[in-house]
């Protein structure tokens, strides 16, 4: 018997799109678009959900991710960089967030870890829809559909931002790779038709549009470097 595979939360809303698919963590990817170089120049909207994550939180939690080599941010909301490109976020106070990139597999070794978890520590179940933005036109979006001021944040404190878009609440870590506005956000994947659906169609209407994950990743890979 065939290893069901994972799907999107957005897979339906995908599939009308003209692209390359792969299937990455066992989940199919839209990994290339046509237009994926002019869009991910101008806005460039792509699906991440393939990428592994592991939520966990409790008073003991920043203390069990250390013994798992996970190094945490020891300010709230904020993030550090994993090897191999991780993301270890700390979502205020006692509760985190770790996605691993392609190279990495710190998610799947702490949900293997967590199994039994001991005092203290409780495994939060990751189901996001993940999201990357990119282009000039970042900004604009945002303007539409978010009250927070990203300008006026230092990307240098690594900032996670916990907010609400279009009605949905999300987790936004804002970047910047290759001088073009670099953008991740998460959200419950039962939100997240709704939310696809509408930062798309801004995407359109401000002259970008979808983008397949390769050409977001490789924005990603090379600001890091």
């Amino acid at each position: 018997m065939k290893t069901a595979l994972r799907l999107s939360p957005i897979h339906t809303e995908l599939q009308v799109l003209a692209g390359s698919w792969r299937a990455i963590n066992s989940m199919p990817a839209l990994v290339t678009t046509p237009q994926d170089q002019d869009n991910a120049a101008r806005l460039g909207i792509t699906d991440l959900s393939f990428l592994t994550r592991f939520g966990v939180k409790g008073a003991g939690a920043a203390d069990w991710l250390a013994s798992q080599g996970i190094s945490v941010s020891d300010r709230p909301n904020s993030w550090r960089p994993l090897p191999d490109g991780g993301i270890g976020a700390r979502l205020g106070i006692s509760e985190f967030l770790v996605e691993d990139s392609l190279h990495s597999q710190f998610a799947t070794h702490l949900s293997e870890a967590c199994q039994t978890p001991p005092v203290r520590v409780y495994p939060v179940l990751r189901q996001d829809l993940a999201i990357g933005l990119c282009g000039d036109a970042v900004d604009d979006l945002l303007r539409q559909t978010c009250s927070v001021n990203f300008r006026a944040l230092s990307l240098g404190d690594r900032p996670v931002v916990l907010t609400s878009m279009v009605g949905v609440t999300v987790t936004i870590i804002p970047g910047e790779c290759s001088g073009l506005p670099c953008y991740r956000l998460w959200c419950d994947g039962t939100f997240g038709r709704y939310l696809w659906r509408t930062l798309l169609a801004i995407a359109v209407e401000l002259g970008g549009g979808a983008i397949g994950a390769e050409r977001f990743l490789e924005l990603v890979q090379s600001g890091s470097e």
